[in-house]
């Protein structure tokens, strides 16, 4: 009787053992990358060309970014984010965490062959000379990306949404094969807008949805249709390859000499408020199979709301971007007002993420308002 017993309970641990190796992940080829299906667990996409290799523990398939043959916290999906994050940080050079602090200049998808603001070259030549495709890096992506640890990058036009899309795979296939394997963050500012002529708009090739600007969707007065639309635009951006939208602008738009007017949510500070909190859960929040977890999942966006706190009541109408609009000021000392739609909707969510991921200050001195900094 005690031998069966024991055989029995050998079985049980062989049986067990035997479970933790089973594979719980599968692996599939796609146009220049490979996609990874966790059962149960995430979706993971790596390049075969950029060095990393993949780890298996518990049956999970793990990308080793710092390519040391075993699996660190911040590589472990499983994991709950800010842990990963300490973990990354700890292993972070100076020179890595300032490059995370640093912002590129606009980027056009392909760069133009002039000098300067959205001009590139491609090994040294302009791209029609160079044999290089639409969707490559430019030389000198290529040095800000592996020289300044830069990881935010801004995109303007784009010659198609595929153009797009491949250019951002070969830029996470360049960095995810350098040092930890930081992924680069590509953002856009609004790209949805009716005006086809605009930069951001350029290279839709019809592909992308056309809205009204948000000083048009914020007139519906309906929260549910501008959630609705952050919904659908992040899924396109999504498929652009572009993580963070800097979006929405939330500044109550009081000047009507502002140059920036149209593109706020209009001079009523709950309405702001309500279309702000709409807009955001609507990029950020995703849901069914595509959510992981807190919210966030694979049609998920950051938000990046601007501009802090508040660029509406621009002195005269003009805009901070310049000297000659360096201040803001408030007639009433109705600064509060300008704070709602940030404290009031996009710092409270009414979806599972909580708030704006992001916050863009303006260039303005909030002139004689703040009893606290002066």
């Amino acid at each position: 009787m005690k031998a069966k017993v024991n055989s029995g309970i050998f079985l049980l641990v062989v049986l067990f053992i035997m479970a933790g190796c089973v594979s719980k992940w599968s692996e599939e080829e796609k146009d220049g990358y490979n996609l990874v299906h966790n059962k149960g667990g995430q979706i993971l996409g790596y390049s075969p060309e950029s060095g990393v290799s993949l780890i298996e523990k518990n049956g999970f398939a793990f990308k080793d970014l710092n390519k040391n043959g075993k699996l660190d916290v911040y590589e472990d999906w499983r994991k709950a984010t800010d842990e990963r994050a300490r973990d990354l940080a700890s292993q972070m050079s100076v020179e890595q965490i300032a490059g995370l602090m640093l912002y590129s200049g606009h980027q056009s998808i392909p760069a133009g062959s002039r000098r300067g603001f959205g001009g590139g070259t491609y090994n040294g030549k302009p791209l029609d000379e160079s044999g290089a495709h639409s969707g490559d890096l430019t030389d000198q992506q290529r040095k800000f990306l592996t020289e300044d640890n830069l990881r935010h990058v801004l995109i303007t036009s784009v010659q198609s949404p595929g153009v797009a899309a491949q250019w951002n795979n070969n830029m996470q296939a360049l960095v995810e094969g350098i040092g930890l394997g930081i992924p680069g963050n590509t953002s856009s500012d609004p790209r949805h807008g009716s005006d086809s002529y605009a930069e951001y708009n350029a290279g839709a090739g019809g592909d992308i949805s056309r809205w009204p600007g948000t000083l048009g969707l914020a007139a519906t007065f309906d929260p549910e249709l501008m959630q609705q639309f952050g919904d659908i635009a992040s899924r396109e951006y999504r498929a652009l390859g572009i993580a963070t939208a800097l979006s929405p602008q939330i500044d109550l738009a009081t000047e009507p000499r502002w140059s920036r007017f149209d593109g706020t949510m209009g001079e009523d500070p709950g309405l702001a408020a309500d279309m702000a909190r709409a807009y955001v859960d609507g990029f950020q929040t995703s849901a069914g199979e595509a959510h992981l977890s807190g919210g966030w999942g694979y049609n998920s966006v950051n938000a990046m709301v601007k501009h802090w706190p508040g660029g509406g009541p621009e002195e005269g109408g003009r805009d901070g971007h310049f000297g000659y609009g360096a201040y803001a000021v408030y007639p009433g000392n109705r600064l509060q007002d300008h704070l709602k739609p940030f404290t009031e909707g996009a710092f409270k969510l009414d979806g599972p993420t909580g708030m704006a991921s992001a916050v863009m200050p303006y260039y303005t001195i909030s002139w004689n308002v703040d009893t606290v900094y002066g």
